[in-house]
């Protein structure tokens, strides 16, 4: 389950993984939350996945810079859905399209906004792909522009991706590869937003189920999911490459 609050403070979206269906909470002032003000069901046809796409499994909750639209990324439809946000009512619509379709099986989990184009980068959690796409901020659509894998070519196991991360400046993306245990790094085209790996960094643990740099973008950490550890990496500002400062805080 995620979850993000609207710009004005008042709602709570909320993505639920195994029902499928994206909530609406409203916000009181002391930050507890109200009913459930609006709940959406997620429609479409499963992945051809047997085991991950058996129905609908929203995965992540992102509002667009204006606030105005909300992305919802569903793992077991294969679809990025967009609805329209009416920030005054706590209210989600369905955009127009309502959704875009990845690949089949690719299964997108997380994704996040260039901080400065119109630019969406998704990681396909179930095919090990990130995908870019051209966001049109007044429709509120999804244009795919490029397909890129998370995994270095003489990597032959099996392996899922987990997080996205992107730098403060858009320069360079990161998605985390659980199997291959590492973090693909990519630098950006400032033009278009297409990626480019330019290489992967041992997490040092099992299981990477999440990255997050700091606000800056001088560090990123890595949580093993299996390894019970969070790993820090500094970030080289010129190049995006990664490197291990010797801090691994173990989970006790």
């Amino acid at each position: 389950m995620r979850q993000a609050v609207d710009p004005s403070g008042k709602f709570l979206i909320v993505a639920n993984y195994s029902s499928g269906s994206v909530a609406v909470l409203p916000i009181a002032p002391d930050g507890s939350l109200k009913d459930q003000h609006q709940l959406v069901a997620l429609p479409g046809e499963p992945g051809p996945h047997r085991v991950e796409q058996v129905s609908s499994h929203p995965h992540d909750v992102v509002f667009d810079p204006s606030g105005r639209f909300v992305l919802v990324p569903d793992k077991g439809l294969d679809r990025v859905f967009v609805f329209r946000f009416d920030g005054a009512n706590g209210r989600l619509s369905p955009a127009e399209p309502a959704s875009v379709a990845t690949r089949p099986g690719a299964g997108p989990r997380h994704l996040a906004f260039h901080p400065k184009l119109p630019m969406v980068w998704v990681l396909n959690e179930l095919d090990s792909t990130t995908a870019t796409y051209r966001w049109d901020a007044e429709r509120g659509t999804l244009t795919p522009v490029q397909v890129i894998t998370t995994l270095p070519t003489d990597f032959t196991g099996y392996s899922t991706s987990a997080e996205i991360a992107v730098s403060p400046d858009g320069r360079f993306v990161y998605g985390s590869n659980r199997g291959h245990d590492g973090v693909a790094i990519y630098a950006a085209n400032p033009a278009d937003g297409s990626l480019k790996s330019i290489g992967w960094q041992p997490t040092q643990g099992r299981v990477p189920r999440f990255i997050g740099l700091d606000p800056a973008g001088h560090f990123l950490y890595a949580a093993n999911e299996q390894g019970d550890t969070v790993v820090t990496f500094r970030v080289d500002a010129n190049t995006g490459m990664l490197a291990g400062t010797g801090q691994v805080i173990k989970n006790q």
